[in-house]
């Protein structure tokens, strides 16, 4: 798929044994997610790290989206958002199937309306991911069964303006309630976005 950049990979004659896909927020692009990717990519040689670009241009005139946010609200959210799926989870395995690397040692990382489409994958195609980390994301409403076979982890600011952290604190207590593997990490004093702390998290996540 030409929507994706690559930001590393396995070393030629060297077998991949993981797969991290990261998806950018609305408005933005697989480029904005690249410094990130590779801030991680030294404790992971042997794996695959793609920054994937949405398929739509963004309403908001420059960047790219899953899903239209223009006028969306909680009653709408959920709908938009099903509409997209079938897109992500098709990404997903194709690049599970281009590298090699199965579902079990596939990390999907995302931010803000990538965080939203990773989080909700979960509930519709168990299994797509071993692992879902979500940066200042959430889910369109509150999780109704808990993956078997992913485990959720939150990263969030307390002082985010546009996804605020209360939407992670529910997700993660309804998780935990309905049996799943969940964590949450809220950093104080962080609005929408990734700072050190979230970068030392992401760390100790992968590394696990």
């Amino acid at each position: 798929m030409q929507d994706a950049l690559i930001v590393h990979q396995p070393a030629a004659g060297n077998a991949a044994s993981k797969l991290l896909l990261m998806f950018h927020g609305v408005g933005s692009s697989a480029e904005d997610l690249v410094p990130l990717g590779q801030a991680l990519a030294p404790g992971h040689r042997d794996a695959w790290m793609i920054s994937i670009r949405s398929p739509h241009k963004s309403d908001f005139g420059q960047g790219w989206q899953w899903f239209s946010v223009q006028g969306v609200d909680e009653a709408s959210r959920p709908a938009r958002i099903a509409a997209a799926m079938p897109d992500f989870v098709k990404v997903v395995q194709h690049w599970q199937q281009h590298t090699g690397v199965s579902a079990a040692n596939t990390t999907l990382l995302g931010f803000s309306q990538g965080a939203i489409m990773a989080l909700e994958s979960t509930q519709v195609a168990d299994g797509l991911a071993a692992r879902v980390v979500s940066m200042a994301g959430r889910f369109a409403q509150l999780p109704q069964h808990a993956p078997a076979h992913t485990a959720i982890h939150f990263l969030h600011g307390d002082n985010d303006p546009v996804i605020p952290a209360q939407f992670a604190r529910d997700a993660d207590a309804q998780l935990r309630k309905l049996g799943a593997v969940s964590t949450l990490d809220v950093f104080g004093g962080l609005g929408h976005g990734i700072d050190g702390r979230v970068l030392q998290r992401l760390l100790e996540i992968l590394a696990g």
